[in-house]
């Protein structure tokens, strides 16, 4: 098999409503004009983890866009201390940016999302939700600690809900870095991480609440929501909840074991490295293109 052309990424700044500007590289399709994608980190990885992906869709046709969130990476503020950033800022503000950026400057064509983690659950939150063709997303849940992996819970839960609302109030900001465990993050995204109850919506006013669960749900873009057997975070109960706020949409959950592609472990990260460039990465294309499941026979009831 030929590889495709690799083209080159564009540093850009996308402006959000509120004056926030959010760094980020978008890629121009190689060849061919497929769409566009755009990527949404995981909570606390910066948005350069998902280059070599990025680059491999830009290589297949679609450009591509990357961005960190307010308070990440290229997207950090001079003060982390005192930005006041919150989890829901990331969907309402940043994502609809995104949307707005590559609306301007993709070209048209079908406009696809990868969700990872918290990045498949922000499509929902944004005003220009509608205009989504396809979404897939990867792990995607909202760190709800009742669904961690039952052999992890304890351990996960002393990390995530103990130590890191601990070493935020200490710090001012979670001092990812420090720690080796991801990149630093805002404190009220943290906190919100850390208190997370079991719906979404409790971490917003109760009097917005009713209307974040309608936005949710009135998003009508199929979903294609993939984790790993073996995902400590997006277990089976985290993703259908996950989907369970798109109830407007069509909705599919597919789980891969390791094996499918000769591997001993994936994780919540795995599939995001380039050496499933010829397995799961290729596969992801047949749903970006077609909106066709690549793996109907992994596929389980989405809720």
């Amino acid at each position: 098999m030929n590889r495709p052309s690799d083209p080159e990424a564009q540093r850009v700044d996308i402006a959000c409503a509120d004056g926030v500007v959010l760094g980020g590289h978008f890629w121009r399709s190689g060849e061919g004009q497929a769409g566009s994608v755009i990527i949404n980190p995981a909570t606390g990885v910066a948005a350069r983890y998902y280059h070599r992906y990025a680059r491999f869709l830009a290589g297949h046709g679609f450009n591509v866009l990357t961005y960190d969130y307010r308070g990440i990476g290229l997207s950090r503020p001079a003060d982390l201390r005192s930005c006041g950033y919150r989890w829901r800022d990331w969907g309402e503000r940043d994502f609809e940016a995104a949307i707005g950026f590559v609306r301007a400057e993709g070209g048209g064509g079908p406009l696809s999302v990868v969700g990872h983690s918290i990045g498949g659950f922000l499509p929902g939150l944004a005003r220009s939700a509608g205009l989504i063709d396809r979404v897939l997303t990867i792990g995607a849940q909202y760190a709800w600690w009742g669904h961690y992996a039952s052999h992890r819970r304890a351990a996960l839960f002393a990390k995530w809900h103990v130590v890191m609302p601990l070493a935020t109030a200490l710090c001012g900001y979670f001092p990812g870095k420090r720690l080796g465990w991801l990149e630093d993050l805002p404190a009220g995204v943290a906190y919100e991480w850390s208190f997370r109850g079991p719906r979404f919506e409790r971490s917003h006013p109760k009097a917005d609440r009713p209307r974040v669960c309608a936005a949710m749900a009135a998003m009508t873009a199929p979903v294609l929501a993939v984790t790993a057997s073996d995902d400590e975070f997006g277990t089976v109960p985290a993703i259908r909840r996950t989907l369970s706020y798109y109830s407007g949409a069509p909705r599919t959950a597919v789980v891969l074991r390791p094996d499918l592609y000769g591997r001993k472990a994936i994780g919540h990260f795995g599939l995001f490295h380039d050496s499933h460039e010829q397995g799961f990465w290729t596969d992801t294309l047949r749903w970006l293109r077609q909106g066709e499941n690549p793996w109907p026979r992994h596929a389980i009831a989405p809720h």
